[in-house]
C-alpha cells in the first residue's frame, strides 16, 4: 500500500510539473483547410495574440485539408492529449456530424472544447441577371422559379452549403432549387457573377467585395438582427426579420484540445484564449475580416459544448431533410 501511495505521489508531482512548465515544446494548431481561406487567417491572427500569453510559446499551423475538414480533426483526436496540439474549426464540427453516417472521430466526445473564438456573418446572393432586387421580390421569384434555378456552393460541408440548405429548409419552398457543388468558393462565385448560377450564401469575408464592386446582388444577412454596426451591409435586413422564425446562423470558429488533456493544460489554453478574445489588435483584425469576436458564455468550455450540442441537432435535421450527405 505504502508503494502505491508513493507511486500515485510521485505521478501527480509529475503531472503538476507538466501543467506548470505548459508549453514545454511549440504547439501546433491544425487547420483542416488550405492555408489562405478564411479558417487559416482566423487561426493565423488567434495564434499571433494567444502565444502573447503562453510566455512567447511557438505555434505552428499545420493545414491539414481535405474530406470536408474531418482529416484535420481525426488527426487532433488521435494526438497526444498534452496540449501541444489543438484544432481550430468552424461550424463543420457540427455539422459533419450529420453530413458523414461514419465519421472517425465522436464531435462531442473525442475533443476537450476550449471555447468560441467569432462569428462570421452570412449573405444571400444572387447573380446579376436576377430581376429581384429586394429580398421579399427576390424570394417570390424564387418561389414561382425554383424548379428552373440553381444554387451554388463551395462543396459538401462548405459554409455555403450549409448556408443553402438551412435557408431552403426555412423558406419551405414547394420545388427546390437544383444544387451545384464546386471545388471552392472561388469558382462558385465566379459562376453567380457571370450569371451561370442564380443563387448562393456564403460568408461576409467572401462576399462583401463582390457586394461592394455590384459584381452580385445581396438580399439578406443571416444573423438574428440587421448588422447596423457594418459599414456596407447595414441596410440589408436580417432573414430573421423577413419572416424566417428563428433563422439565425454565423459561420463560427472554436478551438478544441485532444480528449484527456489534463484539466489544468486546457485551462491554461483557455486562459490565453480569452486573453486573445480581448486584445484590441485581435478585435481589429478580426473587424476587418468581417467578423464578430465572441464575448459571450459561449468562449468558455461549457458554453461552446453547449452550443456546438444544439447545433448538431439542429443541423442533421435539416441535412437529413435535404438527404444530402458526404459519404
Amino acid at each position: 500500500m505504502q508503494k502505491l501511495t508513493t507511486f500515485v505521489l510521485a505521478a501527480t508531482a509529475a503531472f503538476a510539473v507538466s501543467a506548470q512548465d505548459f508549453p514545454s515544446k511549440p504547439i501546433t494548431v491544425v487547420v483542416p483547410f488550405a492555408a489562405g481561406g478564411p479558417t487559416d487567417t482566423v487561426a493565423r491572427q488567434l495564434a499571433e495574440s494567444m502565444r502573447k500569453h503562453l510566455g512567447n510559446a511557438t505555434i505552428v499551423i499545420d493545414n491539414a485539408a481535405g474530406a470536408g475538414g474531418t482529416i484535420g480533426a481525426t488527426k487532433v483526436a488521435r494526438a497526444a492529449p498534452d496540449g501541444h496540439t489543438v484544432l481550430v474549426w468552424h461550424i463543420g464540427m457540427a455539422a459533419t456530424a450529420g453530413l458523414y453516417r461514419k465519421l472517425q472521430y465522436k464531435p462531442l466526445e473525442d475533443f476537450e472544447y476550449l471555447g468560441m473564438i467569432n462569428d462570421v456573418p452570412m449573405t444571400l446572393l444572387g447573380s446579376p441577371k436576377l430581376p429581384a432586387n429586394t429580398y421579399r421580390d427576390f424570394e417570390n421569384y424564387i418561389r414561382a422559379n425554383g424548379g428552373k434555378l440553381n444554387l451554388a456552393h463551395a462543396g459538401l460541408g462548405s459554409a455555403s452549403h450549409i448556408c443553402g440548405l438551412m435557408w431552403q429548409y426555412a423558406v419551405k419552398l414547394d420545388k427546390s432549387m437544383a444544387t451545384i457543388a464546386y471545388r471552392g468558393t472561388a469558382p462558385a462565385m465566379n459562376d453567380l457573377i457571370a450569371g451561370t448560377v442564380d443563387v448562393m450564401c456564403d460568408q461576409t469575408t467572401n462576399t462583401t467585395s463582390q457586394i461592394e464592386a455590384g459584381r452580385v446582388k445581396a438580399f439578406a444577412v443571416t444573423t438574428a438582427k440587421p448588422l447596423s454596426d457594418h459599414k456596407l451591409l447595414k441596410d440589408y435586413p436580417s432573414l430573421q426579420e423577413m419572416g424566417l422564425k428563428n433563422f439565425n446562423l454565423t459561420i463560427w470558429h472554436g478551438m478544441y484540445a485532444p480528449k484527456g488533456t489534463p484539466a489544468a493544460i486546457t485551462q491554461k489554453l483557455n486562459d490565453a484564449l480569452q486573453a486573445a478574445l480581448k486584445d484590441p489588435e485581435f478585435i481589429k483584425k478580426q473587424q476587418a475580416l468581417g467578423a464578430i469576436v465572441v464575448k459571450d458564455n459561449r468562449a468558455t468550455p461549457a458554453g461552446h459544448k453547449a452550443f456546438v450540442a444544439n447545433q448538431i441537432a439542429q443541423l442533421k435535421t435539416v441535412i437529413d431533410a435535404a438527404g444530402q450527405y458526404a459519404d
